[in-house]
């Protein structure tokens, strides 16, 4: 048997699910990463099959890193200079609050460092596919496999959920349209569902939410590299130098290089596609790979991570929306 060909099974799987997943999603408009999940979980037995090790374990990780080069398409520089500096900083702020809050509560309930800055890195960015990002930079050792999926199906529903409340939220509070598309970008987990509710609320809503949150994203990669520098992989070694994943420095160029023009908008829509279908079969091929005793052994636990750094992240980003965001 040639090398490359013992890819093949696991990765015709994963494919296969995640068109599956896609199809569902589609049709019946649920979210794409939690039908990924949910197919994924229902064909974890098949995990114990060797011939589809190899398959599935390049699509959870491989995969996975080259969507996260290629999510860098939808971000140029200059979209995050239209936020202006006070709203610029104050997501900064509301990221590395809760990025630090989700390492903070971890600790506190028992987990470790790496398990608080999945969940926080998950919820202060982009959702998912944050999550995804940081396990394959904290690596397996520290990140399992079902801690990984625990965090995946939290943050699904908690930004289903967000998407539906959170505009009745702003309408609450009377928030302008400048105002609401900020709180929503800012405090919305995965990037479809802060659109969603963006412009469920309103057009103007909608195009700075999408702003808001496109920033966010790019905050993906500085936010790795700060995790890389103070935890390193091997838990009990001192930090000699921040050495960033060959993935998190391609983020970075692809990025400098799309913010000046020099990727055709044709190439860069196809890209954006890419990069989903790369992490929708990463979700999927996590979700196989998951061991579903080891998901339930600490209970709901874990979940309160996710909860609180959520609500964290959403008092933030409606005292910023109110203060420093112009009506």
């Amino acid at each position: 048997m040639q090398k490359g060909s013992i890819y093949v099974p696991g990765l015709v799987v994963a494919i296969l699910a995640t068109l599956a997943a896609t199809y569902v999603s589609d049709h019946y408009g649920a979210p794409l990463t939690l039908m990924c999940l949910l197919f994924g979980l229902s064909m974890s037995f098949l995990a114990d099959d060797k011939r589809l090790e190899p398959g599935l374990t390049i699509a959870s990780r491989t995969l996975l890193r080259w969507g996260i080069v290629l999510v860098a398409t939808r971000i140029t520089f200059s979209q995050i200079l239209q936020l202006g500096p006070a709203a610029l900083l104050a997501v900064i702020a509301i990221v590395a609050i809760t990025l630090g809050s989700g390492v903070f509560l971890a600790r506190r309930l028992g987990f470790t460092a790496a398990f608080g800055a999945l969940c926080g890195g998950a919820v202060a960015i982009c959702g998912a596919s944050a999550a995804m990002a940081f396990s394959s930079l904290l690596g397996e050792r520290r990140t399992s496999q079902a801690q990984l999926t625990l965090v995946l199906v939290g943050i699904s529903a908690m930004s289903a959920l967000a998407m539906t409340v959170y505009p009745i939220l702003a309408r609450h509070l009377h928030l302008s349209d400048v105002q609401a598309g900020f709180l929503l970008g800012a405090s919305i987990h995965d990037v479809a569902q802060a659109l969603g509710a963006g412009y469920s609320f309103s057009q103007a809503a909608g195009e700075n939410a999408a702003i808001v949150k496109l920033t966010r994203v790019a905050l993906l990669a500085p936010a790795m590299m700060v995790v890389a520098i103070f935890l390193p992989k091997d838990p009990d070694a001192k930090v000699t130098s921040p050495i960033l994943p060959w993935f998190v420095i391609g983020f970075f160029g692809l990025a400098a290089v799309n913010s000046f023009g020099l990727i055709p908008p044709v190439l860069a829509e196809g890209s954006s596609k890419t990069a989903g279908a790369l992490l929708a079969c990463a979700v999927t091929a996590t979700g196989i790979r998951s061991n579903m005793k080891s998901l339930t052994q600490n209970g709901l636990k874990p979940l309160l991570v996710i909860v609180i750094t959520t609500l964290i992240a959403l008092g933030l980003s409606i005292l910023a929306a109110k203060f420093l965001i112009p009506g």
